[in-house]
């Protein structure tokens, strides 16, 4: 045995998958489901019977979560699709940058300053002007397949 020390940079992370596989004929509406290498949020199912050649097909329409486009897929009911692994998490608002970043606390006290102000204009104007008049401010970021997005607003009163 020597006695030197092996030292390993790890560049890895915990190998925790962005998403996990379920079968077509058990995804349901207002489930989720990645079509197009996007996650989507389901808003039509359609399963048609199976005809001479065998499978029965689900008909997706999904909703991408993170820009809101329209997306279809076709897949037959026995074969499996890729389900994304969606998280929402909340943080309080700190600061907004003008270059369109926001600073958000985190539950353990650190900062996370790497996230943009959402694109959607109503929740636009009612963050920056909440941010404006001073009040607690708390944002839901959802977050799945590595994409992280402000979707949803918490006034938690007066600072």
């Amino acid at each position: 045995m020597s006695d030197e020390e092996h030292h390993f940079e790890s560049k890895a992370d915990a190998g925790a998958s962005k998403t996990f596989p379920q079968q077509a004929g058990t995804i349901r509406k207002n489930g989720y489901i990645v079509i197009k290498g996007r996650a989507c949020k389901v808003v039509e199912v359609s399963t048609s019977k199976t005809g001479k050649h065998g499978h029965a097909k689900c008909h997706f329409v999904g909703i991408d979560i993170f820009n809101g486009k329209k997306l279809e897929d076709i897949v037959p009911s026995s074969h499996n699709c890729d389900v994304p692994d969606v998280n929402r998490t909340e943080y309080q608002l700190i600061d907004i940058s003008e270059d369109g970043f926001v600073s958000l606390l985190t539950e353990n006290g650190n900062t996370k300053d790497d996230l943009r102000l959402p694109t959607d204009e109503p929740l636009l104007t009612q963050i920056k002007d909440g941010f404006a008049e001073g009040k607690d401010l708390v944002v839901t970021v959802m977050s799945a397949m590595g994409e992280e997005q402000i979707c949803a607003l918490k006034d938690i009163g007066p600072k």
